[in-house]
């Protein structure tokens, strides 16, 4: 029988690669998105990244608040809270992104920097500020302990 600090580890080892997994899918969207703006339509770097930020973050939100964090929280609180992490975040990543790709650096190896450096600081932000008291609140959290609830029931009985 596992003990409550290995359930602990194994939930945040799973939530982690959920949110890891979600945020390469939101990061192919942003690339994408960036790559059509600035290389297709020729969009400023600082106006293609601010679109693409956008566009992943909708797409992070989304899943993440659902099936990374299973928080049944109220939308639009949690999207402010996570738009005063973004308030905060784009203007210094667009700021650090403009000075270096004007300095010479390559954009898409900015970009993919920029990306890193969010992945890590929006964990963290969304773990322990945004969905610290809501973890495992909502329908798909209830699902999964009442799942393991019966499975933990029939070894009982084998037992």
């Amino acid at each position: 029988m596992r003990s409550n600090k290995e359930d602990a580890l194994k939930k945040s080892a799973w939530q982690t690669l959920k949110f890891t997994l979600f945020s390469i899918s939101a990061g192919a969207i942003q690339i994408i998105s960036f790559e059509i703006l600035s290389k297709a339509l020729y969009f400023p770097y600082w106006l293609a990244y601010g679109i693409a930020l956008v566009l992943s973050v909708l797409w992070n939100f989304t899943f993440n608040r659902r099936y990374t964090f299973r928080s049944d929280m109220d939308i639009p609180r949690a999207m402010f809270l996570v738009f005063l992490f973004y308030l905060a975040f784009t203007p210094l990543s667009t700021w650090a992104g403009h000075l270096l790709t004007e300095g010479g650096a390559n954009e898409d190896l900015v970009l993919i920097g920029t990306m890193l450096v969010n992945f890590v600081t929006e964990f963290l932000y969304q773990r322990f500020v945004v969905y610290r008291k809501s973890v495992d609140t909502n329908d798909v959290a209830e699902k999964a302990r009442r799942k393991k609830e019966a499975h933990a029931q029939r070894e009982e009985k084998i037992n």
